[in-house]
């Protein structure tokens, strides 16, 4: 096996060795990596040796993550073609790409000699099988995830998602493992929680809104075009903006850009932003699907008309309409639903009161506190 960057030189024997085992690709998405390289910036602040552990999937961010400056050790490619765009499969266990017990040794030869202080796993593909195997190379194992749908052998949980209790994983996890549930620990980039004050004074007064399109890093089924269709029928007041954000790996870009240069509104496509707090600080309301960035956008106080795009984002979409922090939006949306919600939206009224929902749920620091966790050992 290639395992590139296995010479990596560490720093002071007293910092923690962490390592992230994460994947990204056109089928998983973006948004466990990207969460991953936020807790790592925050582990890093605090003195910790980090590094990342990859498998080479098409859509991989690689490059993302040793531009942020963190070693990464790939792993190998998986043979067989992903599942065709856009009807990618619904097993979990395709995601890795390999045969767990595959993953389990690759990945122990990719973290070297000697054992690491903390090995941090994102990954649906991965459970309490691996996670057991890998358990000589660490001294501590943390689980990050969403589902609460399979057994975890860990010594820290995270599942950050609203609406998710320490119950819901009370028989997939030893006695012993410290659960950390809810959006107090909702991983963001630190800039979000810097930008807060600007969401808590935060006004619409009914004026051209300012509008943010984030569907995700890929949006494999292009309900960025149809967010677009759907705004350019609507009539928006005169001096409306939208802005459009996508990952570097869309693959509907170029049908994207060309809608949006035929919008009645000002219209700009964003590509690999590294500036996503600016631009959630600086709209009035967003249109988005219900992954991670949910809680980016509550950071802030931005009132979200909302998709459910993958089945593990249902529950924490339906927390969010429940605490009145976003409308929800269905999958085969009609044009007069559409018109209905995006204007309960723009009613200055439901955007305060949306806006107050957000604010309450999460401050944004959930990124240091986890680092602070791990970086004390504290289970």
């Amino acid at each position: 096996m290639d395992v590139q960057g296995a010479t990596t030189s560490y720093g002071c024997m007293s910092a923690a060795r962490v390592a992230f085992r994460v994947d990204a690709s056109l089928i998983i998405g973006t948004g466990h990596v990207m969460r991953c390289l936020t807790l790592a910036g925050s582990l890093r602040a605090l003195g910790c040796d980090v590094f990342f552990i990859s498998r080479e999937h098409p859509g991989n961010l690689t490059e993302i993550v040793r531009a942020a400056g963190f070693p990464i050790r790939i792993l190998p490619g998986c043979h067989q073609e992903e599942p065709p765009l856009p009807h990618p499969s619904t097993s979990h266990l395709s995601w890795l790409g390999a045969d767990w017990a595959l993953d389990a040794q690759q990945t122990q030869v990719a973290l070297g000699a000697g054992s690491v202080d903390w090995l941090v796993v994102d990954h649906y593909g991965l459970d309490a099988r691996w996670e057991s195997q890998l358990q000589s190379s660490c001294r501590h194992l943390m689980v990050v995830d969403d589902l609460a749908d399979r057994p975890h052998s860990c010594t820290v949980l995270l599942d950050q998602n609203l609406g998710r209790s320490p119950q819901d994983y009370s028989s997939l996890v030893p006695a012993s493992c410290r659960l950390l549930v809810g959006p107090q620990f909702a991983l963001l980039r630190p800039d979000f929680a810097a930008r807060r004050a600007l969401g808590v004074v935060r006004r619409y007064g009914g004026e051209a809104p300012r509008i943010l399109i984030a569907m995700g890093g890929v949006d494999r089924d292009n309900i960025t075009t149809r967010m677009l269709n759907a705004l350019a029928h609507r009539g928006l007041p005169e001096g409306s903006t939208i802005s459009v954000v996508l990952g570097v790996h869309a693959p509907w870009r170029r049908i994207v850009e060309e809608m949006a240069a035929k919008m009645p509104c000002a219209t700009r496509v964003l590509v690999g932003v590294s500036n996503m707090a600016d631009l959630v600080a600086g709209s009035d309301i967003a249109i988005g699907a219900a992954g991670g960035s949910a809680w980016e956008r509550c950071c802030l106080g931005l009132p979200t008309l909302m998709m459910v795009l993958a089945d593990n984002q249902r529950d924490g979409a339906t927390a969010l309409v429940t605490a009145g922090a976003a409308l929800l939006l269905d999958n085969d949306f009609s044009d007069g639903d559409f018109a209905g919600k995006l204007s309960q939206i723009l009613c200055p009224e439901q955007h305060a009161a949306m806006r107050e929902a957000c604010l309450q749920i999460t401050d944004g620091s959930g990124a240091d506190r986890m680092a602070r966790i791990i970086a004390d050992n504290d289970v």
